[in-house]
């Protein structure tokens, strides 16, 4: 009896090569649109056949080098156009500051049911009075008392001579005499002002400046509510509650610090023009209050180079005086750390002390005043993302 074994299709083997047809059989059909010769499908009279190395390879060094450049090139345009209109972005955000530091004021008049538009007007209205009052009120005070005070720097330099110590450096360096002629001969608004024709320019752009930035912030204040909608937006629909929740903390700590800073410098130019009056220094009282205010701006040093001021300014008068201005702001100091600072700033932001130097500091550099003002909110909005994204992230992990 004949057994009959498997077939080829169920145990297929190795195929002799002398067998054409077998091997046939076994090879894979050529898939569909291909040829055999590894075409696109042309025959010999078929269509186009794809031609070999005609194609730039993704990862070819000319072709990453290319676009490298153009990209460096994009961004050092944008730098570039950053740099043009800086004076622009400075005013759009110091704007924007103001506008979340009066923010508070609105939602205070809203909760007590008046609507938001004239909420925002009102407070507006209060905003360009008081500066329309402060300018046309202290400008021309400001003026002449800061040309009386250049004009009696000479004898007041002059009386210095009486102290050996500064006699002995002028008689070396002839301090008194350089410093006279620098500032009588008009060098000194050369310098800061670039002359006359300068002096002017910097007025007229203080002024647009200050007009435009009344603008945005009137813009600013009434559309406050959808910027925070665009903000919120620009994040994923899973996590839009907790990024509400930590803008909303942001906005919240940025507008108190502001709205309390503009009370500490309030009390701090108050005070600073009711000593220098009280000390028989009136002539200077209002031009160097208003010097102290602008400083306040700046966090933890602005008081140093406040009383550092005031105290030459009265030293300049006499050594009595100058002794008060300095015993006046050493005892400033501590009224304004511990009984000021604390109690307008209880609910406002935590910063503390090394990062609020180091970020005068760094804004103050790279910004200016502007940078100085910024900065501790800044800083605030970085550490409240610190606690509450990056620490329970770590804690996770």
């Amino acid at each position: 009896m004949t057994t009959t074994g498997p077939g080829p299709s169920a145990f297929p083997g190795p195929v002799p090569a002398s067998d054409p047809a077998a091997a046939s059989a076994v090879a894979p059909a050529p898939a569909s649109g291909s040829s055999p010769d590894g075409g696109d499908g042309a025959g010999p009279t078929g269509s186009r056949r794809r031609e070999p190395g005609l194609r730039l390879s993704l990862n070819s060094p000319y072709r990453v080098g290319f676009f490298g450049c153009l990209g460096v090139l994009t961004a050092y345009l944008l730098f570039q156009a950053a740099l043009e209109i800086n004076a622009i972005l400075m005013m759009v955000v110091v704007a924007l500051f103001v506008a979340v530091g009066l923010n508070p004021v609105v939602e205070f008049m809203t909760r007590r049911g008046l609507p938001r538009v004239p909420a925002v007007l009102a407070v507006f209205l209060v905003l360009a009075t008081v500066i329309s009052l402060v300018v046309l009120a202290v400008l021309p005070v400001f003026s002449s008392q800061v040309n009386q005070l250049l004009q009696s720097t000479p004898d007041s330099l002059a009386r210095l001579r009486d102290n050996p110590v500064f006699a002995d450096l002028d008689a070396r360096y002839d301090l008194v005499t350089r410093a006279t002629e620098f500032i009588g001969s008009g060098a000194l608004l050369e310098t800061l002002f670039g002359g006359l024709l300068g002096a002017g320019r910097f007025i007229a752009n203080v002024l647009v400046a200050t007009i435009v930035t009344l603008v945005l912030t009137l813009y600013f204040m009434s559309s406050l509510p959808a910027i925070k909608q665009v903000i919120y937006r620009l994040s994923p629909a899973s996590r839009r509650p907790r990024v509400r929740h930590l803008a909303d903390q942001i906005f919240s700590k940025v507008g108190s610090y502001l709205t309390g800073m503009f009370v500490v410098i309030t009390c701090a130019g108050v005070l600073s023009f009711i000593f220098l009056s009280v000390i028989g220094m009136g002539e200077y009282a209002l031009a160097v209050a208003a010097v102290v205010t602008m400083l306040s701006f700046i966090p933890l040093v602005g008081s140093t180079l406040s009383m550092i001021l005031v105290t030459a300014v009265c030293f300049s008068s006499s050594v009595p005086q100058g002794v008060a201005g300095l015993v006046y702001y050493l005892i400033y100091q501590q009224f304004e750390a511990y009984v000021v600072y604390p109690r307008v700033m209880a609910k406002s932001v935590q910063v503390p002390g090394p990062v609020t130097v180091v970020a005068a500091l760094a804004f103050g550099t790279l910004l200016g005043i502007v940078g100085a003002l910024i900065a501790v909110p800044t800083a605030a909005a970085l550490l409240i993302l610190y606690r509450e994204v990056l620490i329970p992230r770590l804690d996770r992990s």
